[in-house]
Formats: C-alpha cells, sequence, structure tokens
C-alpha cells in the first residue's frame, strides 16, 4: 500500500467514526431538566426537556418578577404602589394589571384586584380578635373597587382614594407562571411543565411521552396543606391550568367557616356551594383570575359564564343541599379526562 493511499484510509476511518459518532450524538434523547425553588412564598417546580439547565435564567426572570409584583418584597412596585410612592410601573405589572381590569369587568367585579383591605380585615384581624363587624365592611368598600384606580399613559396608577390598595394574589402567580413559558419557548423549548404553587403551564410531552398529567385536590378541609388526596386527574398538553378553592386558607368563629375568599362587592367572606373551581385557558393569568372569581360567583352564575365563554373550560366540585360532593365541568374538558 502506497503512502497516499495509507493517509486517504486513515482520513476515511476519521470520516467515517466522525459520522458515527453524530448520529449516534443525534439519536440520544434530549434529557429532560428539574428545577424548584421558591418564589411569592410558595414553591415552583419546572420540567423541560432540553440539553443545558436553564436555572439560572428562570431564576433571573423570576426575580424581574418579584421586584415588580410580589407582596414579600418591600422595594416592589406594587408594594410602593400601596404606599402611594411616586413610581413608574414595568411591562409586567402593566400587563396584569389591564388584564385584571378587563376581567373585573367581564366578572361584574367578582374578581378586584382592590380587595387587599378587606383581606386583610378578615384574615388577620380576626387573628388579632378584631373581627369586622358590618361598620368596618362598609368603611372599607368606600374605598375598595376597580373602577376606583385607573393606569395613565405614563404608567403611573392614579387612586380615587390613597387608602385603595392592590393585590395580585388571584393573578401574579399565573402570569409568572406565563412568562417562565415565554422564556422556555424562546430557548427552543417545547417540550414542559411550569407550576408555580399549583398554577401550571405544559407543552408538548412529559418524560414518558404522555400528555401531562395534572391533578385536582379533593376539596377537604386542610390548612396544614397534607391531605394529597385527588378528585381527578386531567390529562393535559398546550393549555394552562389554574385552581382555587377554600379548603386551605379558613378558619373557624362561632361554629361557622369563613373561607379566605372575599367577595368584593359585599365585602363579606363567600358563603355557597363552590368548594373548588379548575379552569382550563389560554393563558395562565386569565386562568388563575377566573378560577378566583368562579369562587365568588358561585354555580349558577359560573355555569352561565361557562356556557358563554366556550374559550374556557372549567371544572367545579361544590356541595349539594343534601351535603354531599358533586362535580360540573363543561363538555370540552371531558377530553382532559380521558388519558391518551
Amino acid at each position: 500500500m502506497t503512502r497516499k493511499k495509507a493517509i486517504n484510509l486513515i482520513w476515511l476511518l476519521f470520516l467515517m467514526t466522525g459520522a458515527i459518532w453524530i448520529i449516534r450524538k443525534h439519536n440520544q434523547p434530549v434529557p429532560y431538566q428539574k428545577d424548584s425553588g421558591m418564589i411569592f412564598g410558595t414553591l415552583y417546580n419546572i420540567s423541560y426537556q432540553h440539553p443545558e439547565n436553564l436555572k439560572a435564567d428562570i431564576e433571573n426572570e423570576l426575580k424581574r418578577f418579584d421586584g415588580s409584583l410580589s407582596p414579600f418584597n418591600d422595594t416592589a412596585i406594587i408594594t410602593r404602589v400601596n404606599r402611594n410612592e411616586p413610581v413608574v410601573t414595568d411591562s409586567l405589572f402593566t400587563n396584569v394589571f389591564r388584564r385584571s381590569m378587563q376581567i373585573s369587568a367581564e366578572t361584574g367585579g367578582a374578581f378586584d384586584i382592590t380587595v387587599a383591605p378587606l383581606v386583610n380585615a378578615w384574615g388577620f384581624g380576626f387573628k388579632e380578635n378584631a373581627f369586622p363587624d358590618s361598620t368596618v365592611v362598609d368603611s372599607l368598600l368606600q374605598f375598595t373597587g376597580w373602577h376606583k384606580v385607573r393606569l395613565t399613559a405614563e404608567g403611573k396608577i392614579e387612586k380615587d382614594d390613597p387608602r385603595l390598595m392592590l393585590t395580585c394574589s388571584a393573578v401574579a402567580k399565573g402570569y409568572a407562571v406565563d412568562v417562565i413559558a415565554g422564556l422556555l419557548r424562546r430557548k427552543g423549548v417545547g417540550n414542559f411543565m411550569v407550576d408555580i404553587g399549583g398554577e401550571v403551564v405544559v407543552s408538548g410531552r412529559n418524560p414518558s411521552q404522555e400528555r401531562w398529567r395534572i391533578g385536582i385536590n379533593k376539596p377537604v378541609d386542610d390548612s396544614l396543606a397534607v391531605n394529597q388526596e385527588l378528585q381527578t386527574v386531567l390529562h393535559i398538553t398546550n393549555a394552562a391550568m389554574a385552581t382555587s378553592g377554600n379548603y386551605r386558607n379558613f378558619y373557624y368563629k362561632g361554629g361557622k367557616k369563613y373561607a379566605h375568599t372575599i367577595d368584593p362587592r359585599t365585602g363579606y367572606p363567600i358563603q355557597h356551594e363552590i368548594l373548588s373551581a379548575t379552569v382550563i385557558a389560554r393563558d395562565c393569568m386569565s386562568a388563575d383570575a377566573y378560577a378566583t372569581a368562579f369562587m365568588v360567583m358561585g354555580l349558577q352564575q359560573t355555569v352561565a359564564f361557562a356556557e358563554a365563554h366556550p374559550e374556557l373550560e372549567v371544572y367545579l366540585i361544590y356541595a349539594t343541599p343534601e351535603g354531599r360532593t358533586a362535580v360540573y365541568h363543561t363538555p370540552g374538558m371531558s377530553r382532559y379526562l380521558e388519558k391518551g
């Protein structure tokens, strides 16, 4: 064999080895990454298929979100707004505020981010033995109401009363999920699940190459969150889901149960049959807000609203007059109740 032929053979073997390595590398499945942490005083869990771990990017995005809408951050925009400090809002705050106003209008005020003073009075006030009477509630209603606050073209908040306070606890987690889902999509991730405090966006398939399985808890009184018994499991993909319920945040006084969900229109904790409301929508911010609104609206109004909004799928667990637990769901929810 000549020297030239030997060199050509070596190159050919090198190229074949490289090609085999590339083919094997290409055929190897891309791993699923799993990240978790804390945001808004709750746990987040994120699973996504990507060759690299993106936790640093995820936490940078959550940090930006925390600085805008977290009530636990003393320098956050929402905290400064509530202290009536001069502050220009950012795009995160603006998006949440505008969508909240839209859903407040759609639900006749059942959803309202100005409910903070009432929530404080009923929740924290009771623990201090200052159970609010009708006079206190009526006084708080004077500066509660979504129509009493505006966002100016310059990005500033205007209030009819400086005592008015905002709380985005019923919508911010959902929007944070949307923000992280958007980050993953920009990174080219097609298969992922983002879960922040039970609000979820899923895309593509799970590691078993099936639709993602998301459970709905049974609405059993469980203030310590130790009961994880499931009512059902939804099999979903390419959708957002949020659940609201009164079975973990409540207290009793005089033998009567008071749930943490306050009706912004009356100023009192809700007292009706819905125990849990789950909503599937195109985005998690909307699903989160609608789930809260449905807890306020009650069964009859919610069913009518769902029938008028076919873009939403709704799953309600409620108590019958006989004291039994029953379920209502929109027809389209059936496809998520089936495995496959």
